[in-house]
């Protein structure tokens, strides 16, 4: 019997789609945009509509933000998302880039 059977509907049971090398970047690009604005981490989740300790793991890379959070974040910031995605790009290994 495999280690990770497949859960009806879902991905096998153990399974994981984090990633810590672009989640610390997003993190590192969050600060990075927030302290810019003179926002504190409360003051950003508050306006984004965040958990306020979720938006202290999403800085660490403790977590990944859902493409809706990422939303809210930017919408919050007073930038684009892809500003966000930008400033995320520039943090991240070439292995996790697409080569022109």
């Amino acid at each position: 019997m495999p280690k990770h059977s497949p859960r009806p509907g879902g991905r096998p049971s153990g399974a994981t789609s984090f990633d810590p090398i672009p989640a610390t970047a997003f993190g590192q690009a969050v600060r990075e945009f927030r302290v810019a604005r003179g926002l504190t981490q409360e003051g950003l989740a508050l306006v984004a509509d965040v958990d306020r300790g979720f938006m202290g793991h999403l800085e660490r890379g403790e977590r990944q933000a859902s493409l809706t959070v990422l939303l809210k974040i930017a919408k919050a910031l007073g930038c684009r998302p892809s500003d966000l995605l930008a400033s995320v790009e520039t943090r991240l290994p070439s292995s996790y880039l697409a080569v022109e």
